[in-house]
């Protein structure tokens, strides 16, 4: 390193620097673990939601030839899933490339009710799972804790110590790229881990910094509102009405009967100019204040401008389109980068993996923390059992807790009542029964190697179990065109293996003539 280098990057910098990145990562790494690999999952949350609701395999995703009609197909089973009870909105989320069945939602005045469809208009049994899109995804961004926005606020503290995390490991890594082409190998434990650390955050450092930045960004007017409570006293609604074009008003209370959506979703077409219609909502429908709101698909473009389109429920008339602003369009942008929500899918699986390389990132530097305190201090103390314990908890346990939901999901009946809380359920017991699992072993019979062979065990499970429930191995959904199915099978098989690998490995190294990492698990 040059002397202008040296100055530039000063031991007393880089001492500050140290302090923060070691104890953010030591008391969030778990959480940040959790919301890495929960965000890896959603990338892929429509083919997941495939696997586990085996009803909507519908073999090939097909672009259709014409597009659905809404007055024809939709309007009819929104009828069927109101029950001849009087409807207050509604929405349907169309077919896509990714998606061969449509998703429906009706609020009543006296509930509301649920239900997927074919693109012709017949309606599937209840899925009876939260699936992928609505617990996995929503645990990424809100650790369904959404009373007061908890979640989001946890979350958003997480993503800035992982943005700091990020830019002061640079600096604390000064030789981080000339270590890059050092060869070293696999001997020393804690010279492993530190390599493996900063390789990760070398090679992937520009995708970590943009999905971590950006994920803040979206969620800002949550956590940030002064500027909403400055301008709009705390409206939310008028704030979002202004900024993405959105539009609302309340019931008149006269009833009244609705105009043809067909005509709309062309009009919206032709303000757009390219795009289909995604998703349709009906707002105070049957009432004369009706307003009907069509949003693009965004998987043509990077930004996720839905573009929204108001229509007047009961004239058909214009209400309002408003292109956005250069501010929200960056905004969206944004957005756009970090949702994945195009349709590339070379990228969607270099977003999966670089995901998962974020993933080791936070563990491997968990793991140099602790390996470091027992060379240090010797005997381990509590806190670094505690760490020992949440480090194992949130890598194999939340593996096994993800893969032991799936399971779940093939195994449970469908006539279970409140299936999708059963399953619920069993990933969150099964986590805490991980985590548990690893604060009370011993030295001499550590947690990891047992815990990588359940996830090998349920991993595999998996993949037989859709088979056997379903009838679908992975050569006739390949010859069926359903991919999506091919793909999870293909990622569990493959996990399968790795996991049982990395178990037969650590059992091996965990005979005394290889004590060193069974002492890194001590929690005796």
């Amino acid at each position: 390193m040059t002397a202008g280098k040296r100055k530039l990057i000063s031991p007393a910098l880089r001492a500050a620097m140290l302090w923060p990145h070691t104890w953010a990562g030591v008391t969030l790494g778990g959480l940040l673990m959790l919301v890495f690999f929960m965000g890896s999952l959603a990338v892929f949350a429509s083919e997941i939601d495939r696997w586990m609701m085996p009803d909507t395999r519908i073999g090939a995703v097909e672009t259709p030839e014409a597009a659905i009609s809404l007055d024809r197909t939709v309007v009819p089973l929104v009828e069927r899933l109101a029950a001849g009870r009087v409807v207050r909105d509604w929405f349907v989320q169309l077919p896509d490339e990714r998606r061969p069945v449509m998703a429906l939602r009706v609020r009543t005045e006296s509930g509301t009710a649920g239900g997927m469809a074919t693109a012709d208009g017949a309606l599937l049994p209840p899925v009876g799972t939260l699936g992928a899109s609505s617990f996995f995804y929503p645990l990424h961004y809100s650790l369904h804790l959404r009373a007061g926005f908890v979640g989001y606020w946890i979350v958003s503290f997480a993503s800035v110590a992982m943005l700091a995390g990020l830019i002061s490991g640079v600096i604390i890594h000064a030789r981080i790229f000339k270590d890059f082409f050092t060869f070293r190998n696999w001997g020393q434990l804690r010279r492993s881990l530190l390599d493996l650390h900063n390789l990760t955050g070398v090679l992937v450092l520009p995708f970590h910094l943009m999905i971590t930045f950006t994920g803040i960004v979206i969620i800002l007017p949550i956590v940030l509102p002064a500027g909403v409570q400055a301008l709009y006293g705390g409206d939310i609604q008028r704030f979002y009405d202004d900024a993405l074009g959105n539009y609302s008003r309340p019931r008149a209370g006269i009833p009244a009967a609705a105009a043809p959506l067909d005509p709309m979703v062309a009009e919206a077409r032709r303000l757009w100019g390219s795009g289909e219609a995604a998703v349709i909502f009906v707002y105070n429908a049957g009432d004369a204040a009706s307003v009907v709101r069509i949003n693009r698909d965004t998987g043509d473009r990077i930004s996720l401008d839905v573009q929204p389109v108001f229509f007047d429920g009961v004239t058909g008339a214009l209400l309002k389109y408003q292109p956005p602003g250069p501010m929200v369009a960056a905004h969206r942008v944004m957005s756009g980068l970090h949702f994945a929500a195009f349709e590339h899918w070379p990228l969607r699986w270099l977003y999966f993996l670089f995901g998962l390389t974020g993933c080791v990132l936070i563990g491997t530097g968990m793991l140099h923390w602790m390996e470091k305190r027992r060379v240090v201090h010797g005997r381990p103390g509590v806190g670094w059992r505690s760490v020992a314990a949440l480090t194992c908890g949130t890598t194999t346990g939340l593996l096994i807790a993800t893969l032991a939901m799936m399971a779940a999901n093939r195994l449970l009946p469908s006539g279970v009542p409140s299936r999708e809380l059963v399953e619920v359920g069993v990933f969150f017991l099964t986590w805490i029964a991980s985590a548990v699992h690893a604060a009370l072993r011993t030295r001499l019979d550590p947690p990891w190697s047992s815990q990588c062979a359940a996830v090998a065990l349920l991993a595999a499970a998996c993949v037989l179990l859709n088979w056997i429930t379903t009838g679908e191995h992975p050569v006739r959904a390949a010859a069926a065109g359903d991919w999506a199915v091919v793909g999870v099978d293909a990622v569990l098989a493959l996990t399968a293996a790795g996991a049982w690998s990395v178990s037969r490995r650590l059992a091996r190294r965990m005979r005394p003539e290889a004590s060193t990492l069974s002492r890194l698990t001590d929690h005796a």
